[in-house]
């Protein structure tokens, strides 16, 4: 019988085994820098989706404002071309009352001068 020999282990570094470790390595690095990369943009769109929402809250908050000033604009508007309507009216009446009064003043200097003078008595 023949016997053969037991191999000896060798610790040697091939190249391909060289170079697929590397890249490896190199993935898991790349791996971790695009993640660490990943998270730091999500929490920067957070804080800016945040901000957006703050700054929206008050755009709303300011615009309801300019509907309550556009409510109130419009409602002295309309008391205004109330008040204009009834000037028309009281001036108007004032119109008439003036001619009634003239021509109650024409009568009256016409039945003053119709009448004689008073007569004294002695």
């Amino acid at each position: 019988m023949v016997t053969v020999p037991t191999p000896t282990w060798k610790f040697e570094w091939n190249l391909n085994t060289l170079v697929s470790l590397i890249g490896f390595i190199g993935i898991f690095f790349a791996w971790g820098a695009t993640w660490n990369q990943v998270q730091s943009e999500m929490r920067a769109n957070s804080a800016a989706i945040e901000r957006l929402d703050k700054r929206l809250t008050a755009a709303e908050v300011a615009l309801r404002t300019l509907d309550t000033q556009e409510i109130r604009i419009a409602g002295v508007e309309k008391q205004a071309s109330e008040a204009a309507v009834s000037m028309r009216s009281l001036e108007s009446t004032l119109n008439t009352l003036g001619s009634d009064i003239r021509v109650v003043r024409e009568i009256l200097q016409r039945i003053e001068g119709d009448r004689p003078p008073p007569t004294s008595i002695r």
